[in-house]
């Protein structure tokens, strides 16, 4: 049954930064129709931060670590990493708007810098969370094993 759940989770995030994936395509389809002529990188690649950064590397870590779900750690790399690649995902908007309006802020940077900085502490956690993992297992596994010896 938890497997079933683990999966559900799974999918279900995937599916989600798909569907940003094309609403971001939308919206940059339709800034382009009212921006004359004028496009932005930014605005133009905003959606691989959820392609590549949400659905490519949910199913990646899926495949790789499919019970990572029942990590403690879990929830808190998940609720960073997300915060994270909105953040990129805003920042990149925000820098697209400011770059077809023909002026820039100081301000852009942060976005960056705090989107993936949010990144790298959520990888952080969740390695901490699959080395603790593994340990437990273990701890387990040695605790079964002593007691088959024992009976």
């Amino acid at each position: 049954m938890f497997t079933l759940v683990t999966k559900n989770k799974f999918v279900k995030t995937i599916l989600v930064y798909g569907i940003i994936s094309v609403l971001l395509v939308g919206i940059n389809w339709i800034y382009s129709l009212f921006g004359h002529g004028v496009a932005s990188p930014y605005m133009a690649f905003m959606f691989l931060y959820s392609l590549l950064g949400g659905s490519l590397f949910y199913l990646a870590l899926f495949k790789s670590v499919p019970r990572l779900i029942e990590s403690k750690g879990f929830r808190i790399f998940y609720n960073l990493y997300n915060s994270g690649i909105a953040t990129l995902i805003v920042g990149s908007f925000m820098a697209g708007i400011l770059e077809i309006a023909g002026t820039g802020s100081d301000y852009q940077k942060y976005f960056f810098i705090a989107g993936f900085s949010l990144i790298g502490i959520a990888i952080t956690v969740m390695t901490i969370a699959i080395v603790l993992q593994k340990n437990t297992d273990s701890q387990k596994n040695t605790k079964k094993q002593v007691k088959k010896i024992e009976i």
